[in-house]
């Protein structure tokens, strides 16, 4: 049974993962915020900051992007109760857009080293540390409108992206 649970709460605590993702790159404020404890912290530079603040600062930051794009991989998870660390590696993709109105394609990949904590059968991260472990920024050469990838459905932010008509 103990090793059951254990399955069940790394299936929970990627799943915040995923929420997490899903509230940065579509800018959903709430889904952002629930994947962690109102009363936890981020750190992404040289200071802790409340995570509920840090959400609303992030979605502002991300909302002036043109895209973006968090993945999460390799997944590194120690559960010892109701208490859990984890590193988790991520690539992000962001398109951004100059004062000159040309495009960048921004790659960032990193690790997120986090606890989390699980109160009343939900995980949630209660503190993160962010850790950039490298970059790379070009031109970007990306086609929306026109040749084969013209007509492809693309990703948008809140309430605009597919998936508040789709699923959401």
């Amino acid at each position: 049974m103990a090793d059951a649970q254990r399955a069940l709460d790394h299936i929970d605590i990627y799943t915040c993962m995923s929420r997490y993702c899903h509230g940065v790159d579509r800018c959903d404020l709430e889904v952002l915020k629930s994947a962690f404890w109102p009363d936890g912290s981020c750190n992404y530079s040289d200071q802790d900051l409340d995570a509920m603040t840090w959400a609303e600062n992030c979605v502002a930051g991300i909302s002036q992007m043109e895209r973006t794009l968090h993945t999460i991989g390799n997944h590194l998870i120690e559960v010892d109760g109701d208490k859990a660390t984890g590193e988790t590696y991520c690539l992000a993709y962001h398109l951004l857009k100059n004062e000159k109105g040309e495009l960048t394609d921004m790659l960032v990949g990193g690790r997120y080293l986090d606890h989390f904590e699980k109160r009343g059968g939900e995980w949630r991260i209660k503190s993160r540390y962010y850790v950039m472990d490298w970059n790379h920024n070009i031109p970007s050469t990306g086609n929306w409108t026109t040749g084969l990838l013209g007509g492809l459905n693309t990703g948008a932010r809140m309430p605009n992206d597919p998936y508040y008509k789709v699923i959401g």
